[in-house]
């Protein structure tokens, strides 16, 4: 091997009129000797990867040393399970092999890459010539060619000869440690320890022995060994960290030294890239946690697949901003109303077995939450955990709280009102306990205000010093009810795509509905939860049924091209028998028709609506309502249309919630006839004395259709008259 250049890249002596030049200085002297000695064949650009330093952009230069490597050993030519223990004991990287399969891999791609590294690399090279770092115990003796390796301070202390009073006192590292010299056990030379420092990984390996006391007391350590988890970004510590941790582990002890590693990807840019200052993509981590919040952060990673790059932007920040808003409002509501009602958690509420279905659902929910994403941190996965969290998060708010609303308000039944009250502070109590690990500055945040604030003085002052939830929770958690308000959910979904099928809004009130739901068990608490079902979905009326036969026209298709071999001549009969509808449905799904039965895969059962009727399924749960509206109906619904639109107004006017208006509506008389049965209800429901008449002049004023014609709604405070 010809190594012409030293340390500083300057060409050694015997390189006759290069020796002492930098290496960049030759290339053109190389080249014109090259041609006057007819050795030269062509120059050309080729357009590679070259490595740059990374602090001033110079380009770096090749330079071939002497390095120090552990061996891994062989690589044998046969399938691993077909061994022996000799092979095995013979070659490091298959003794590793046989310790990471005890290893729990997130992702779980992690072990098949971890096979592939160790299959395929070299000796395991492990020194840096470089001043700071491990100092490598290695003295290598010329004389002789032995090489010792010193193993524990004692015996380097054991074999000095001269320096040991400048190193001790010291950690071993140069200066201190290379004053040391010890003699050869080979020959007796004096020996100086070699320049080279160790590869950091080296070092970082080493670290489940060297930090917890493996030598000096073995009962501490093994208290700590195995660590339980190890996590860092996997691209390149697959044949780094995560590689020296498992090789210094495997040699020392034949164990695994940790449990569970967790491997995740890179933070890229918005736009896809990796993050460059020069590209004005790199965003500083204090820049953006100032900006967009530490919890937003941690709400986005814990959202993203580990395997998968991030890509970190402002926009996809606002994105997960919006999610936590929504855990926000439901939070600010409920602190406002409490507020105003003066309410606090020491005062007395139904037990929760007397409280609503809607009350002691919710409270079911978060138990299961509890217990759901306990069962997912402790499988490390943040992922599911948040997924829980925010689809909790949304029934909350869509179902729970908007179902609600009225209860918290003033006008409403006292002990209703405090059941209310009472169910959404255990139910926020105990989603900031279950998102403390995820979403901390939040949680905490939250709990200082419901909870300390409050004057809760048995309770830990901070929601990080609680307890998990999931074992006070349990006794909530009831999966009838569960099952049953996923049956009414469900049905209000099939309804809504039903009205929005057939153009009737969800204000519109409907006469009836007719609902079959599956299985064979009722709803539990079935009475309320009906009633919550007919005022959610806007029905007089709701009635069971056991499915939808009654309510539908059923005709068969036969399906020629399965049939018509098979039948043969008595085809005719069998489509005219389906024609006229003359068939009959079996328990199996076949059917009977002209003469013959067909099986359920050779016909096609088309199920029609009768007139004035529309039918959604899905999964066994059947919806049908009536989509026929009476003028009382469409009254109604316009009367639903004007109080949606007086509320838009106090949205508009900045009304506080419990501020009571006077509102103009300015109408035709036929409407104003229309609507006035209707007024009543409409003034309770927005805290408002509608007047009719024409809108004065600085009014807020919004105008719009209903069935009965156009009107103009006029707002303003009572106090102001109008």
């Amino acid at each position: 091997m010809i190594a012409p250049l030293d340390e500083n890249g300057v060409v050694l002596p015997g390189f006759g009129p290069y020796s002492g030049r930098d290496v960049r200085d030759v290339k053109e002297p190389i080249i014109e000797s090259l041609k006057h000695r007819h050795r030269f064949y062509r120059l050309e650009t080729i357009n590679h990867r070259y490595p740059h330093c990374w602090r001033c952009g110079t380009p770096l230069v090749f330079r071939l040393v002497d390095e120090w490597y552990i061996s891994m050993g062989p690589v044998y030519d046969k399938p691993r399970e077909q061994l022996t223990a000799a092979e095995v004991d013979a070659s490091l990287r298959y003794q590793i092999m046989d310790v990471i399969k005890d290893i729990k891999w997130i992702p779980g791609f992690g072990y098949e890459r971890e096979l592939d590294w160790l299959i395929n690399m070299h000796d395991w090279m492990i020194s840096k010539k470089r001043y700071w770092g491990l100092a490598l115990p290695i003295y290598d003796c010329s004389a002789c060619g032995k090489v010792t390796v010193v193993g524990s301070r004692e015996e380097l202390a054991e074999l000095a000869v001269e320096g040991w009073a400048e190193f001790e006192g010291h950690t071993p590292h140069r200066p201190y440690v290379d004053a040391v010299k010890i003699r050869c056990p080979g020959c007796g030379e004096t020996l100086s320890r070699i320049a080279d420092v160790g590869n950091p990984w080296l070092d970082a390996g080493i670290v489940p022995f060297s930090t917890v006391r493996y030598r000096s007391d073995p009962d501490y350590w093994r208290q700590w060994f195995p660590a339980d988890f190890v996590t860092e970004s996997f691209p390149g510590q697959f044949r780094n960290w995560f590689y020296s941790l498992l090789a210094m582990s495997t040699v020392l002890r034949r164990e695994t030294p940790f449990k569970t590693l967790f491997g995740y990807a890179l933070v890229f840019g918005e736009d896809g890239r990796q993050m460059h200052k020069s590209w004005g993509n790199a965003i500083e981590f204090d820049e953006a946690a100032e900006r967009v919040g530490v919890d937003v952060m941690r709400w986005m990673f814990a959202n993203s697949r580990p395997e998968d790059n991030i890509n970190f932007g402002w926009h996809a920040a606002d994105e997960a901003r919006r999610r936590l808003l929504v855990l926000w409002n439901v939070y600010s509501f409920f602190v406002t109303y409490a507020r105003q009602a003066e309410w606090n958690p020491g005062q007395a509420a139904p037990a929760v077995k007397d409280r609503g279905p809607l009350d002691r659902w919710i409270l079911s929910r978060v138990a299961r939450l509890a217990g759901a994403v306990d069962v997912d941190l402790r499988a490390y996965d943040a992922l599911d955990a948040a997924k829980e969290i925010d689809g909790f998060v949304e029934e909350l708010s869509t179902w729970y709280l908007r179902r609600s609303r009225k209860r918290f308000s003033r006008g409403a039944d006292a002990t209703d009102r405090a059941a209310a009250f009472a169910t959404m502070h255990t139910t926020l109590v105990a989603l900031t306990r279950i998102m403390a690990p995820i979403l901390p500055f939040l949680s905490e945040s939250i709990y200082q205000n419901i909870v300390v604030s409050a004057g809760a003085t048995d309770q830990p002052d901070s929601v990080h010093l609680t307890s998990w939830p999931a074992d006070e929770l349990k006794d909530l958690n009831d999966r009838a009810l569960q099952a049953s308000m996923d049956v009414v959910v469900g049905a209000v979904n099939l309804a809504r795509t039903l009205r929005s099928q057939v153009g009737i809004k969800v204000r519109q009130p409907l006469s009836r509905m007719w609902l079959a739901m599956p299985g064979p068990d009722r709803l539990v608490d079935q009475e309320a939860l009906l009633e919550l079902l007919k005022d959610e979905v806007n029905v007089k009326s709701i009635e069971l049924i056991g499915d939808e036969s009654e309510l539908v026209d059923r005709r068969v298709k036969p399906l020629l091209p399965k049939i018509g071999k098979k039948l043969g001549a008595a085809i005719p009969a069998v489509m005219a028998a389906a024609r006229e509808g003359r068939f009959e449905i079996l328990a199996d799904g076949s059917v009977s028709l002209g003469g013959v039965t067909l099986a359920a895969d050779e016909v096609e059962i088309q199920a029609t609506p009768r007139p004035g009727t529309a039918v959604a399924h899905d999964e066994g749960l059947v919806v049908v309502i009536d989509t026929e509206l009476t003028p009382d109906l469409r009254a109604e619904g316009d009367a639903r249309e004007l109080q949606r639109a007086i509320q838009d107004a106090r949205k508009e006017a900045g009304v506080e919630l419990d501020d009571e208006v006077v509102v103009r509506v300015e109408a035709l008389d036929a409407v104003e006839l229309t609507l006035r049965p209707y007024i009543g209800s409409v003034e309770t429901e927005t805290r408002s004395k509608i007047k009719f008449g024409p809108v004065p002049t600085g009014a807020t004023a919004i105008p719009f259709d209903l069935d009965s014609g156009s009107v103009r709604v006029g707002l303003m405070p009572k106090a102001a008259g109008l």
